[in-house]
C-alpha cells in the first residue's frame, strides 16, 4: 500500500495480495482518520460480500473466487469503542459481466485497488442498536 495526501483527501493504492478492508482500516488508524468517506475501484480474486437480513437481524455472506472487477467501492469511516469502524459496500462483475453487490466483508486485491479517502474533521462514534440489529451513528 502506498498513498499521497492532497488537502483532506488521500489517494491510496492497495497492492496485489493485500486484504482491502484490513489495509484501509490500518491506514485510517495510522493517519488518525476518525470520520470520512471512501470510494474507489480495482480488482479482486477472492471477495466476501453480504446482505443484512432485517427480519433476522444478521448478515448473510457469500464468497466469490475468480477474476472480478471492483466496479465501485463506497463507504464511510467512523469509530466504535474508540476504534476505526469502516462501513463499506461494493459492486463487482465477473468475466461474463454479471454484477453482484453488497456489504464488503473482505477482498484480496488481485491487481490493484485505487481508493480515495476523504478525511472529515471530527468524530462520530457508533453504538449497537438492538432494535435494528446494527451499529448505528450515535450523535449523543
Amino acid at each position: 500500500m502506498d498513498f499521497a495526501k492532497f488537502g483532506s483527501k488521500y489517494i491510496v493504492r492497495v497492492d496485489k495480495g493485500e486484504e482491502l478492508v484490513s489495509t484501509l482500516k490500518e491506514f485510517c488508524s495510522k493517519n488518525s482518520i476518525k470520520l470520512g468517506t471512501v470510494y474507489g475501484l480495482g480488482s479482486t480474486n477472492a471477495i466476501t460480500i453480504g446482505l443484512f437480513n432485517t427480519h433476522e437481524k444478521k448478515y448473510f455472506s457469500k464468497e466469490f473466487k475468480g477474476d472480478f472487477e471492483i466496479l465501485n467501492l463506497t463507504g464511510n469511516i467512523s469509530t466504535m469503542n474508540g476504534e476505526t469502524y469502516l462501513h463499506l459496500h461494493v459492486s463487482i462483475s465477473d468475466s461474463d459481466l454479471h454484477s453482484y453487490g453488497g456489504h464488503l466483508n473482505s477482498a484480496i486485491v488481485s491487481g490493484t485497488a485505487e481508493i480515495v479517502v476523504e478525511s472529515i474533521e471530527g468524530a462520530v462514534e457508533r453504538k449497537f442498536d438492538s432494535e435494528v440489529g446494527l451499529n448505528l451513528y450515535n450523535f449523543r
